[in-house]
């Protein structure tokens, strides 16, 4: 990968990192809040339009298809995730989901997209997987709650924070592919394409609020900053992504974004005390491994 390939794709790890922490915050809100992210989203990254390139393509139709199924896979991805937040600790899903879903978009990419990176570059992919992974089980054996639990009756089901997580990834991968071949398709403008995502995406949420629309008028005097953070955040962390992705291959550039994980298990394990800082630093440093054999 060129030098400004993996700066954009860090730089949009930091964004995503970022943009998380703040959702997790307000995990328990769900559906007004991510209206209200919609809706900032939208209207903050539609002023920008203009300046980048208006919407890169002639073809409205191509745009039009790719800018729907990816607000619904966005949808349901925003969805599984606050269900996960809302059940687990950030860094077991944050990082549990970031590790299924490049590993499923690398697979995708090399069978399908027909991309073939190097050997150097598959080890460092496979080390950001495995590091990623390492990280989200980092708290399994741990009691989640200062609730007393059945041990026994714990263990014979899966933790509901590793469900998320793995349903998030399968809805990560799923965008991730859509959206590298819509952009590369369609030749659609990455902040262009973002913003109808949002849009579609505000439809959508519009639709599942229910009787919780009377909520968004507190929702938005007591959450505005994070509204406005996550209006800023989320868009860029993915706008810099579908740049990376016109630079770099989708095998190369899933995985890289996910050293995003370094910085939530930090803030995890230093902010919320969520315990076991040593293990998490240690896969943390095996992630940083496979980005140096990325960027090599």
């Amino acid at each position: 990968m060129s030098l400004l390939a993996v700066t954009i794709v860090l730089a949009a790890a930091v964004c995503h990192a970022a943009w998380n922490i703040v959702a997790h915050g307000v995990s328990r809100i769900g559906m007004p809040f991510l209206w209200w992210g919609a809706v900032s989203s939208t209207v903050l990254w539609a002023i920008v339009v203009p300046f980048t390139g208006g919407l890169g393509t002639d073809d409205l139709t191509g745009f039009a298809i790719g800018v729907v199924v990816s607000a619904v896979l966005h949808y349901v991805y925003m969805l599984v995730l606050q269900r996960g937040y809302a059940s687990g600790r950030l860094s077991t899903v944050y990082a549990t989901a970031r590790g299924t879903g490049p590993t499923i978009s690398v697979i995708i990419a090399v069978l399908i997209l027909g991309e073939r990176p190097s050997l150097l570059a598959l080890l460092g992919v496979a080390a950001i997987v495995v590091g990623v992974v390492a990280i989200g089980f980092v708290d399994r054996g741990s009691d989640p709650s200062p609730v007393a639990v059945d041990v026994r009756a714990t263990r014979r089901r899966i933790d509901p924070a590793v469900a998320f997580g793995l349903l998030t990834g399968v809805a990560i991968a799923a965008y991730t592919i859509w959206d590298a071949h819509a952009v590369r398709t369609w030749g659609a403008s990455p902040v262009a394409y973002m913003v109808g995502c949002t849009a579609v995406e505000v439809v959508l949420f519009s639709g599942s609020l229910g009787r919780r629309a009377r909520e968004l008028p507190a929702v938005l005097r007591a959450h505005w900053p994070r509204i406005l953070a996550f209006g800023v955040l989320s868009p860029m962390s993915y706008i810099l992504v579908l740049v990376a992705i016109t630079m770099a291959p989708v095998a190369l550039v899933a995985p890289m974004r996910e050293v995003s994980v370094i910085l939530v298990s930090l803030f995890g394990a230093l902010v919320l005390r969520e315990g076991r800082p040593v293990r998490r630093i240690a896969a943390a440093t095996v992630v940083v491994i496979g980005v140096a054999l990325l960027a090599g």
